[in-house]
């Protein structure tokens, strides 16, 4: 998203993260801009029950929880490290001075959040449905949206049954059941046990 050279013109540092690191817990304080490098992160919340919630995979280019670099929040999430990562971490008060002196990245800052919103928005009318196949969809609609190639299969779905079942609260059975129609129905297709949409 932002450029990793001006990220370090500003102070940030590399942080290196292993599987299962945190990089920071619901209700802390946010403090930093991250941007990850290489990996993968997961942003989850525990429901009472103690069933986990995903909220949402961040891949490579993408920031983690940078709204709330704006507002007097905690975080209201974990962010928790799938695969082994790399993110650039800026403190909160470069990261605002940085975008008072660069417009441009401060815009494109506000396109990239609209843009989350509106799919946040798209997949909470999904996860409404009593459909399996439209919060399914939902899910894969949002995540393709970040690819540049749109066509038919073009996109690998960088997740496990277990984790479309636990953004979209569904079972894991009903999960795979629901991805077997939709292949019937040539909206996706399976390849190596991978979704390809």
């Amino acid at each position: 998203m932002i450029q990793e050279k001006l990220l370090l013109s500003y102070g940030a540092e590399y942080e290196k993260f292993k599987k299962g690191n945190i990089i920071f817990d619901e209700g802390d304080t946010p403090k930093n801009y991250y941007q990850i490098l290489t990996g993968r992160v997961k942003l989850n919340h525990y429901n009472e029950e103690g069933k986990e919630l995903i909220l949402a995979i961040l891949e490579p280019g993408l920031s983690v929880c940078e709204l709330l670099l704006f507002i007097d929040k905690k975080y209201p999430v974990n962010a928790v490290v799938i695969e082994e990562s790399t993110v650039l971490k800026l403190s909160k008060a470069s990261f605002i001075q940085m975008l008072d002196d660069h417009p441009n990245v401060s815009r494109d800052i506000n396109k990239f959040l609209s843009e989350r919103l509106y799919h946040k928005f798209v997949m909470l009318e999904n996860n409404s449905s009593l459909l399996p196949e439209v919060r399914i969809k939902g899910v894969l609609d949002y995540h393709k949206s970040f690819s540049p190639d749109q066509t038919s299969y073009s996109y690998k779905i960088p997740l496990t049954r277990q984790q479309l079942a636990a953004i979209t609260g569904l079972r894991v059975e009903t999960v795979i059941r629901t991805i077997k129609s939709l292949e019937k129905q040539e909206v996706l297709r399976i390849i190596d046990r991978n979704i390809h949409y």
